[in-house]
């Protein structure tokens, strides 16, 4: 099993990222995805899921309008489109797999992207 997550760097403030990532080694259709972050000295946090069809997702409050979670299940791979960044959203982000939609910790993890928001 594989989650490779591509599409991070450096942005200013107002600007836009989307991340992707790549998934393979299971079956990709039949997992929910999610993204997650975690910032130096917090602990990680979950951003966003959507469930295994795309039609249910997830975003936390702090993301909320600005974030988009969305998955091509005909190329293995969830996006992240990011806008409006703020400096507060700097942390590393990470895609994982999880069987079932909901709350629980992933299955699967990638290695994560950084990201990192400042003028």
């Amino acid at each position: 099993v594989q989650l490779v997550e591509s599409g991070g760097g450096l942005v200013q403030p107002g600007g836009s990222l989307r991340l992707s990532c790549l998934a393979s080694g299971f079956t990709f259709s039949n997992y929910a995805m999610a993204w997650y972050r975690q910032a130096p000295g917090k602990e990680r946090e979950s951003v966003a899921r959507i469930s295994n069809g795309g039609r249910v997702t997830y975003h936390a409050d702090s993301v909320k309008g600005r974030f988009t979670i969305s998955r091509d299940n005909t190329k293995n791979t969830v996006y992240l489109q990011m806008n409006s960044l703020k400096p507060e959203d700097t942390a590393v982000y990470y895609c994982g797999a999880r069987r079932f939609y909901g709350m629980g910790v992933p299955d699967y993890w990638g290695q994560g992207t950084q990201v990192t928001v400042s003028s």
